[in-house]
């Protein structure tokens, strides 16, 4: 049997389908997901010191330790977080205007500038938590010391006062103690900071080019430093660990 198509069928037009190409959908996500990125980076507000509602303030600083602090870094990091918090609460005990005056001013003379540093890589902010950093261990010390005439609790003071006043003396012992933890403790994470700093090539002409620069203010460069570390962090934490037969082989030459 033959089968005859009609002319008709024959002169029906074929509808074009367009092609599908693999690399049109790779550019549309790409374009999505950069979309996505940039919309996750302006959402970013500050969220640091958190306030209530109620408070007509908001909050100065953004600050997440996952996200901007590289991992060798993050323990660290948040140890000097915490004792930041500890010697809030000391200076609470001391007196209410010392918590509200020094404490807002411990966070944005040290321990920011320690932040940004293990952020960004920067020798200016190694050198500004090192300086203000020291003078509080200093101003620490002192007021653990107790120095006669000062003014201050301490052990010399607090040990003199239990033989007129005991009362006073258990008062004075509370912050005497609290100080000394705070000197020991930060001259730990003081030591601890230096030499990371010292051990990771930094030094103080880093930090003056730095400051001539610019680039310590400079958020473009702060960014690419940051990526640069993240991606060293990250290259030395996936390099793989040399592996050695358990079973020594020694070649011999034939030729004496």
């Amino acid at each position: 049997h033959l089968c005859v198509i009609s002319p008709q069928i024959q002169e029906l037009p074929v509808t074009s389908v367009p092609a599908c190409t693999p690399s049109r959908f790779r550019t549309k996500r790409r374009g999505q997901a950069s979309g996505l990125a940039g919309a996750i980076m302006a959402e970013k507000v500050n969220n640091f010191p958190p306030l209530p509602k109620f408070i007509p303030l908001k909050p100065c600083f953004y600050q997440d330790f996952e996200a901007d602090i590289p991992p060798q870094h993050l323990s660290m990091t948040k140890r000097l977080y915490y004792l930041w918090m500890c010697g809030g609460a000391t200076n609470f005990g001391l007196a209410f205007l010392w918590l509200i005056l020094f404490t807002p001013c411990s966070y944005v003379c040290w321990f920011r500038p320690i932040y940004k540093a293990f952020k960004t890589d920067s020798s200016f902010s190694f050198m500004a938590f090192f300086f203000t950093f020291m003078a509080q261990l200093a101003i620490s010390i002192i007021q653990a010391v107790g120095i006669p005439g000062w003014g201050v609790c301490g052990w010399i003071a607090t040990i003199s006062f239990f033989g007129t006043n005991v009362g006073s003396a258990v008062v004075m012992l509370i912050p005497t103690v609290m100080f000394t933890i705070m000197a020991v403790f930060s001259f730990i994470a003081l030591s601890m900071v230096h030499k990371f700093y010292r051990g990771s090539g930094g030094s103080f002409s880093k930090a003056q080019e730095e400051w001539t620069t610019g680039a310590w203010k400079n958020p473009h460069v702060q960014q690419a430093a940051q990526n640069a570390a993240m991606g060293v962090a990250q290259g030395a934490m996936n390099q793989p660990q040399t592996q050695y037969s358990a079973t020594p082989n020694y070649t011999y030459s034939n030729e004496m």
